[in-house]
C-alpha cells in the first residue's frame, strides 16, 4: 500500500518553537558527564568565566554574573566537548561553551532573549568570544568567523520526523527548508553566524525573524557527519524555553562563485 504522502504546512499557520522542537534531539550524540571537573576560561576580551561541574549542575561565575544551574555536556570528539548551560539563575539565557582538551582553545557563546519584539529585529540575540582554558598552551589557530560553509547545501536528519535543509548563502544568511515535520513547507532566510572550530569542526547560530528562536550548533563535517546543537526561544506561551538538538549530516554539494563573492 502507497504510504500517504506528508501534510505540508499552510503557509498561515507557523509553528512555535516549542511544536518544530519537539523530539529534535532523538538522533543526538549521547550525552556526557563533567562530574569533577574544574574549567577556567579566558576570554578574548580579558574577561573570565569559571566553571566547576558535579553529575547534574555547574556553578559558575563570568560575564558579570554568577549561579548554580543544570548542564548538557556532549562529547563531539575524543578531545572536544560542547556544553550548553541553560540559565535558570537567569531567565531568558543560556551560555554555551565548545572546549578542546589537546588545543585547549575554546568558544563562549551568550544566548539572550529580549524583553520584547522589535520589527525587522530577531528577539533572540547572540554574543560571542573566542577563549582558551587552563588546562594548558594553547596550540594551532584560534577559533573565529569562517566563510568556509557558503555556496554548502546540506540536508539534517534529527529524528524520523525532522528532516531540514540548509543552504548557506554568505557570511551574515542561511536559507532553510523543512522536508519532513510539522514545518513542512515551511522556510526562510535568517541572520546566521559561522566559526570555525577545529579542521572540518564549526560553529553554526542562527536566530530567526519570525518566530523568537535561535541556536547554537556544532557541525562535525569530518568522518562524522554529525552535529549537536541547543535552542532557546519563547514557546506558544510566551516563555522562555530550552531544548537539546542534533543528527545526521548529509552533504548534497556545494558552489563556487567565479567573481563577485557573497558578504
Amino acid at each position: 500500500m502507497t504510504a500517504p504522502a506528508p501534510t505540508d504546512a499552510a503557509l498561515d499557520e507557523w509553528r512555535t518553537y516549542d511544536e518544530f522542537a519537539a523530539g529534535i534531539d532523538t538522533f543526538r550524540l549521547p550525552n556526557a558527564s563533567l562530574s569533577g571537573l574544574a574549567l577556567a576560561l579566558t576570554l578574548d576580551d580579558e574577561s573570565t568565566l569559571a566553571l566547576s561541574f558535579d553529575s547534574v549542575a555547574v556553578t559558575w561565575a563570568g560575564l558579570g554574573e554568577s549561579g548554580t544551574d543544570p548542564y548538557d555536556a556532549v562529547a563531539v570528539r575524543d578531545d572536544v566537548v560542547f556544553v550548553n548551560i541553560p540559565l535558570e539563575s537567569r531567565e531568558r539565557e543560556a551560555i554555551t561553551v565548545v572546549y578542546s582538551t589537546s588545543t585547549h582553545r575554546a568558544i563562549v557563546v551568550l544566548s539572550r532573549i529580549a524583553g520584547e519584539a522589535v520589527e525587522g529585529t530577531p528577539q533572540v540575540s547572540q554574543r560571542f568570544w573566542a577563549a582558551t582554558t587552563d588546562g594548558g598552551p594553547a596550540t594551532g589557530e584560534a577559533p573565529g568567523p569562517s566563510r568556509d560553509l557558503i555556496g554548502k547545501r546540506n540536508v539534517y536528519r534529527y529524528s524520523p520526523q525532522h528532516l531540514y535543509e540548509h543552504v548557506y548563502v554568505s557570511s551574515q544568511r542561511y536559507a532553510w527548508q523543512c522536508l519532513e515535520g510539522v514545518q513542512r513547507g515551511h522556510g526562510d532566510m535568517d541572520l546566521s553566524t559561522v566559526w570555525k572550530f577545529a579542521d572540518g569542526l564549526y560553529l553554526f547560530c542562527f536566530r530567526e525573524f519570525r518566530i523568537a528562536v535561535a541556536s547554537v550548533w556544532l557541525h562535525d563535517l569530518g568522518y562524522q557527519l554529525m552535529t549537536t546543537g541547543i535552542f532557546l526561544g519563547l514557546n506558544g506561551e510566551g516563555q522562555a524555553e530550552h531544548s537539546r538538538a542534533g543528527g545526521h549530516i548529509y552533504p548534497l554539494g556545494a558552489v563556487a562563485y567565479p567573481d563577485a563573492q557573497p558578504v
